[in-house]
Protein backbone atom coordinates (compact mmCIF):
# COMPACT_ATOMS: atom_id res chain seq x y z
CA UNK A 1 0.00 0.00 0.00
CA UNK A 2 1.22 3.38 -0.87
CA UNK A 3 0.89 6.15 1.82
CA UNK A 4 2.03 9.35 2.61
CA UNK A 5 2.07 11.12 5.77
CA UNK A 6 0.76 14.86 6.70
CA UNK A 7 0.99 16.20 9.53
CA UNK A 8 -2.12 18.78 10.30
CA UNK A 9 -2.19 21.27 13.36
CA UNK A 10 -5.15 23.23 14.00
CA UNK A 11 -3.69 27.23 14.73
CA UNK A 12 -5.71 30.58 14.73
CA UNK A 13 -2.88 31.83 12.41
CA UNK A 14 -1.73 29.60 9.81
CA UNK A 15 1.15 32.31 8.10
CA UNK A 16 2.28 32.32 11.80
CA UNK A 17 3.26 29.11 12.30
CA UNK A 18 4.46 28.62 9.16
CA UNK A 19 6.96 30.83 9.88
CA UNK A 20 8.06 29.67 13.06
CA UNK A 21 7.93 25.80 12.00
CA UNK A 22 9.89 26.34 9.19
CA UNK A 23 12.41 27.89 11.07
CA UNK A 24 12.01 24.93 13.72
CA UNK A 25 12.48 21.96 11.35
CA UNK A 26 14.28 22.99 8.62
CA UNK A 27 11.69 23.15 6.36
CA UNK A 28 10.18 25.74 3.70
CA UNK A 29 6.84 26.64 3.09
CA UNK A 30 5.87 24.67 0.19
CA UNK A 31 5.43 25.68 -3.13
CA UNK A 32 2.17 25.82 -5.22
CA UNK A 33 1.81 23.17 -7.88
CA UNK A 34 3.88 23.82 -10.87
CA UNK A 35 1.68 26.33 -13.39
CA UNK A 36 0.39 28.66 -10.03
CA UNK A 37 1.69 31.38 -8.66
CA UNK A 38 -0.20 30.99 -5.40
CA UNK A 39 -2.30 27.92 -3.73
CA UNK A 40 -5.47 30.27 -4.12
CA UNK A 41 -5.34 30.61 -7.93
CA UNK A 42 -4.50 26.25 -7.78
CA UNK A 43 -8.21 25.84 -5.61
CA UNK A 44 -9.74 27.84 -7.67
CA UNK A 45 -8.57 26.22 -10.38
CA UNK A 46 -9.57 22.76 -8.50
CA UNK A 47 -12.94 24.52 -8.64
CA UNK A 48 -13.08 25.37 -4.25
CA UNK A 49 -15.92 28.10 -4.60
CA UNK A 50 -14.24 31.91 -3.67
CA UNK A 51 -16.72 32.04 -0.78
CA UNK A 52 -15.03 28.81 1.11
CA UNK A 53 -11.80 31.12 0.48
CA UNK A 54 -11.58 33.66 3.09
CA UNK A 55 -9.96 36.93 2.71
CA UNK A 56 -5.77 35.74 2.26
CA UNK A 57 -6.48 31.97 1.69
CA UNK A 58 -3.72 30.75 -0.43
CA UNK A 59 -2.15 34.07 -0.99
CA UNK A 60 0.51 32.76 1.34
CA UNK A 61 1.48 28.96 2.00
CA UNK A 62 0.00 27.06 4.38
CA UNK A 63 1.96 24.24 4.40
CA UNK A 64 5.89 23.26 4.77
CA UNK A 65 7.50 20.53 3.62
CA UNK A 66 11.21 18.97 4.04
CA UNK A 67 13.62 20.09 1.42
CA UNK A 68 14.86 16.91 1.07
CA UNK A 69 11.41 15.26 1.30
CA UNK A 70 12.12 12.68 3.66
CA UNK A 71 9.79 14.03 6.66
CA UNK A 72 5.81 14.50 6.42
CA UNK A 73 3.98 17.62 4.65
CA UNK A 74 2.87 20.05 8.00
CA UNK A 75 -0.27 21.95 7.10
CA UNK A 76 -1.46 24.59 9.61
CA UNK A 77 -5.29 24.66 9.22
CA UNK A 78 -6.96 27.88 10.55
CA UNK A 79 -9.65 26.60 12.98
CA UNK A 80 -12.23 29.47 15.37
CA UNK A 81 -11.77 28.04 18.53
CA UNK A 82 -8.33 28.24 20.44
CA UNK A 83 -6.38 25.72 21.95
CA UNK A 84 -7.33 24.52 25.20
CA UNK A 85 -5.80 21.81 27.06
CA UNK A 86 -2.54 19.83 26.97
CA UNK A 87 -1.37 18.43 23.20
CA UNK A 88 -2.02 14.97 22.40
CA UNK A 89 0.54 14.64 20.27
CA UNK A 90 3.91 16.79 20.03
CA UNK A 91 6.87 16.96 18.10
CA UNK A 92 10.67 15.95 19.62
CA UNK A 93 13.53 18.03 17.88
CA UNK A 94 16.29 15.58 17.94
CA UNK A 95 19.03 17.93 18.36
CA UNK A 96 21.42 16.64 20.79
CA UNK A 97 22.70 13.52 18.99
CA UNK A 98 21.52 10.79 21.41
CA UNK A 99 23.73 9.01 24.33
CA UNK A 100 26.75 8.57 22.34
CA UNK A 101 27.28 12.11 22.30
CA UNK A 102 29.14 13.41 25.67
CA UNK A 103 26.06 15.52 27.89
CA UNK A 104 28.08 17.93 27.65
CA UNK A 105 27.89 18.34 24.01
CA UNK A 106 24.04 17.84 23.74
CA UNK A 107 23.50 20.47 26.51
CA UNK A 108 24.75 22.85 24.50
CA UNK A 109 23.36 21.78 21.21
CA UNK A 110 19.90 21.96 22.83
CA UNK A 111 20.43 25.11 24.53
CA UNK A 112 21.42 26.49 21.18
CA UNK A 113 18.33 25.68 19.33
CA UNK A 114 16.26 26.83 21.94
CA UNK A 115 17.70 30.10 22.11
CA UNK A 116 17.36 30.87 18.44
CA UNK A 117 13.53 29.36 18.68
CA UNK A 118 12.92 31.72 21.70
CA UNK A 119 14.14 34.46 18.95
CA UNK A 120 11.51 33.19 16.95
CA UNK A 121 8.63 33.17 19.16
CA UNK A 122 8.93 30.29 20.90
CA UNK A 123 8.67 29.94 25.05
CA UNK A 124 10.55 28.00 27.71
CA UNK A 125 8.26 25.87 30.07
CA UNK A 126 11.14 24.10 31.72
CA UNK A 127 14.25 22.92 31.29
CA UNK A 128 15.59 19.63 32.51
CA UNK A 129 18.34 19.51 33.52
CA UNK A 130 19.66 15.52 35.52
CA UNK A 131 23.11 14.98 34.83
CA UNK A 132 22.38 11.97 36.87
CA UNK A 133 20.25 11.04 34.12
CA UNK A 134 22.74 11.56 31.79
CA UNK A 135 19.36 13.95 30.12
CA UNK A 136 19.42 17.60 29.39
CA UNK A 137 16.47 18.66 27.02
CA UNK A 138 13.28 21.52 27.03
CA UNK A 139 9.84 22.05 26.91
CA UNK A 140 8.72 24.63 25.29
CA UNK A 141 5.97 25.81 23.23
CA UNK A 142 5.23 27.73 20.03
CA UNK A 143 3.75 30.87 19.58
CA UNK A 144 -0.07 29.37 19.56
CA UNK A 145 0.74 27.80 22.83
CA UNK A 146 1.20 23.98 21.51
CA UNK A 147 3.87 21.80 23.38
CA UNK A 148 7.16 20.56 21.88
CA UNK A 149 10.48 19.17 23.43
CA UNK A 150 13.86 19.56 22.67
CA UNK A 151 16.07 16.90 23.37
Amino acid sequence: MDMTLQLTIDCADPQRMVAFWSEALGYIPEPPPAGYATWREYWAAMGVPEEELPAGAGDIPESIVDPAGRGPRVWFQEVPEPKAIKNRIHFDLKVGGGRDVPLAVRTQRVATTVERLVQVGASVLQLRDEPDMGQYSALLQDPEGNEFDVV
